[in-house]
């Protein structure tokens, strides 16, 4: 079974752009966007790719992860059957020793929003931080591209509260 052990965290600043190494412009869409399933039709630079993600485990680390390259004409047809609200950014692939960063650059509806996604080995594989790394939002859906296509940052910063 293919499985993604994956760790996220906010990024404090864009110290990370002059160490990274390559980039890459990434479009994707959501042909099904139930947590327990979910179908992603990704364009990047001139790739695509439809990718099959299951439930994450209880810390949010750990899910069913299949992906496959389609041919570029096919990944843009299905992406025209895409849900609302797509998500638009750059990747920028940073290394950290024996390890890849892959610092996601958010534009359109979630500008303003940075996160570094680091895969492992195993949950409790350690790793060293560079010091860009914020807080970590592992395990928290409202980072997941998923829920960014739902609820998008722009949303998050027109919270207004009221105190009695």
């Amino acid at each position: 079974m293919n499985t993604e052990i994956e760790r996220k965290f906010l990024v404090k600043n864009i110290d990370f752009i002059k160490d990274s190494y390559k980039k890459h412009n990434i479009k994707q869409g959501f042909l099904n966007s139930n947590k327990n399933r979910v179908v992603r039709v990704r364009i990047q630079n001139e790739k695509s790719f439809l990718t099959i993600k299951g439930p994450s485990n209880a810390t949010g680390t750990t899910r069913f992860e299949w992906e496959t390259e389609i041919p570029l004409h096919e990944g843009l047809q299905l992406f025209s059957l895409c849900e609302e609200n797509r998500i638009e950014k750059v990747r920028y692939l940073v290394k950290q020793d024996t390890h890849i960063f892959e610092v996601d650059v958010f534009s359109g509806k979630n500008k303003g929003l940075i996160i570094a996604e680091i895969e492992l080995e195993s949950e409790l594989e350690v790793f060293e931080k560079p010091s860009w790394i914020g807080e970590e939002v592992t395990g928290i859906s409202m980072y997941y591209n998923t829920e960014l296509s739902k609820n998008p940052f722009e949303n998050w910063q027109k919270k207004t509260w009221t105190f009695k």
